[in-house]
């Protein structure tokens, strides 16, 4: 590990901790997920030994639906944590400045929604991030700082990126497992097959990935947008937009030119679906041999069951699996097949394997999959591409420079 983590950190501090607590907000109500519970194994192992605890995370952007305060979420972390979580509508002013100073050893405070402070935002250098008015302030009343957003670290704000210039900065229990994972596929050798699975709406996300990791993965296996797209590359008349539909054409115009030459560079190592599942005139799902679509009329919503066996096959015969994007709706029952399918067949295979993805990694709950089947399930979106195709994340870079 190149950055320091909470095994370096003495205990008994006042500690400001960083999490990402980013959660849908379905009728001004936030939504538990996954992150809270994630998180609170820092938050609870820091408040065990003794130190002040004062977390700080964002909500929202400016001007979004769910851009909200962080109330609710006070709450729902303390639920996953065990211990009262007190909550101060004010992140650095005089009221946040008298909660932080009220608090006693074990204690938990939440601060108000960074992303509420004009300091924050602006992407920036973090020598920039670091003096301002939101980081010298805040950074006067602790004596370290911990990252726990791993989730959030591709972004230079100045909660993630600020802090470790002016305070002694550590790497929270999510930021470490989370590192350490998702870095697997680059910083590991595997005397075995590699298998990539790639699905999702994001198809310049896929191709990123496709492009940095040709040497890394021996086998990838395609669906979603993405694999419709593909299949338009390789001559068959889907991968395009139908009507009341807008997902393929831009991203096809954006992305055929490169689509086409992984398919003429790397085909050998690119495995296409066979046939595709569609709604049929009762509301059922059917499905139709790719060599079959005379004509793309409706959209495709999963990969079908010829399909899902050969991606079935590739797992059990793989050293190593990541998966980066879901094969299809699998919200809807009908459409869970290949994306449940390719899930249960890593759940099964005693294989290195991480699910990425904040979509895919819901998969796993929603269909009763156990976590434990699975070396890592990723809770990082854009952090998790950004590993893979191996571009830099600022502030895992800031806690490493910290560290040297």
């Amino acid at each position: 590990m190149s950055f320091n983590t909470l095994d370096d950190l003495e205990p008994g501090q006042r500690v400001l901790v960083r999490l990402d607590l980013n959660s849908p907000v379905e009728d001004g109500t936030v939504q538990d997920n996954r992150r809270f519970e994630r998180h609170a194994e820092t938050v609870r192992e820091l408040a065990e030994r003794g130190d002040r605890v004062v977390c700080m995370a964002h909500q929202g952007r400016p001007g979004d639906d769910d851009f909200v305060s962080l109330r609710q979420h006070a709450d729902i972390l303390a639920e996953h944590v065990g211990r009262d979580v007190r909550f101060v509508p004010d992140t650095y002013g005089p009221e946040a400045v008298e909660a932080i100073d009220g608090l006693d050893d074990g204690e938990i405070l939440l601060l108000e929604n960074v992303r509420m402070c004009e300091d924050e935002l602006p992407e920036a250098p973090p020598e920039e991030k670091a003096e301002t008015e939101f980081v010298r302030t805040l950074a006067a009343e602790f004596d370290a700082y911990v990252n726990d957003a791993y989730s959030a670290a591709h972004r230079k704000h100045a909660s993630l990126v600020g802090f470790p210039l002016v305070l002694p900065a550590y790497a929270g229990r999510v930021m470490e497992s989370e590192y350490e994972a998702n870095t697997a596929i680059a910083s590991r050798t595997f005397d075995g097959q590699v298998t990539m699975v790639v699905g999702g709406t994001k198809a310049t996300d896929v191709i990123g990935v496709m492009n940095a990791l040709d040497e890394k993965v021996d086998r990838f296996l395609l669906g979603g947008i993405a694999g419709e797209l593909f299949l338009r590359a390789a001559g068959y008349p889907v991968g395009e937009d139908v009507e009341g539909m807008d997902l393929f054409d831009e991203q096809w115009e954006q992305n055929a030119d490169t689509i086409r030459a992984l398919l003429e560079e790397r085909g050998d190592q690119i495995t296409l679906a066979k046939d595709l599942a569609y709604e049929d005139a009762e509301g059922e799902r059917a499905e139709v041999l790719v060599e079959d679509v005379a004509e793309k009329t409706q959209g495709f919503l999963d990969v079908g069951t010829d399909t899902v066996a050969v991606y079935d096959d590739a797992i059990r015969d793989s050293e190593a699996v990541f998966v980066k994007g879901a094969l299809g709706l699998f919200e809807d029952e009908r459409f869970s097949v290949g994306t449940v399918g390719v899930l249960e067949a890593i759940a099964e295979t005693d294989c290195f394997s991480v699910v990425g993805g904040g979509d895919t990694s819901r998969a796993i709950e929603m269909y009763g999959l156990s976590e434990d089947d699975f070396s890592h399930v990723s809770i990082a979106g854009g952090a998790y591409i950004r590993a893979l195709t191996g571009d830099p994340l600022p502030a895992v870079e800031v806690l490493e420079a910290e560290a040297n």
